[in-house]
């Protein structure tokens, strides 16, 4: 493969890849407080309501950006309903050599349009975070 040939596969997959991204319906990002900078390395999974038990159905882990903006399977449509997202804190703030007061911490929202992008942040602490939906 030549080299232009090589570039414009690379770009191809990489559009396509934020084209699946961009229209991913959920989206989530930390940002730390003390130091106003991404929290990257953090596991956060996703889990769906059935019944009355938590089903986890997605699990990421921030970029640098502290960012994951693809957090709902790319292979299924979003269903109303109620949904978790819960941040893995508590293995962050163990590399950091820091305690922590909240080790993980779970998010839980309700979808009803879901045709809208949801995007929670969090704003993140060792004694205390802050979230609210974004867009």
């Amino acid at each position: 493969m030549t080299y232009l040939k090589k570039i414009t596969a690379t770009l191809a997959f990489a559009s396509l890849s934020a084209m699946a991204q961009a229209a991913n319906p959920l989206s989530v990002h930390i940002l730390d407080l003390q130091t106003g900078q991404p929290t990257a390395g953090v596991t956060v999974t996703l889990e769906q309501k059935k019944d009355n038990d938590w089903k986890q159905i997605s699990s990421g882990v921030t970029n640098a950006q502290g960012r994951i903006s693809a957090m709902y399977p790319l292979d299924a449509p979003m269903q109303t309903g109620d949904y978790r997202i819960v941040f893995k804190t508590g293995a962050h703030y163990a590399r950091l050599k820091q305690e922590t007061f909240f080790p993980e911490i779970p998010v839980q929202f309700h979808v009803e349009k879901t045709d809208q992008h949801y995007h929670i942040p969090l704003l993140l602490s060792p004694f205390g975070f802050s979230t609210y939906r974004g867009n």
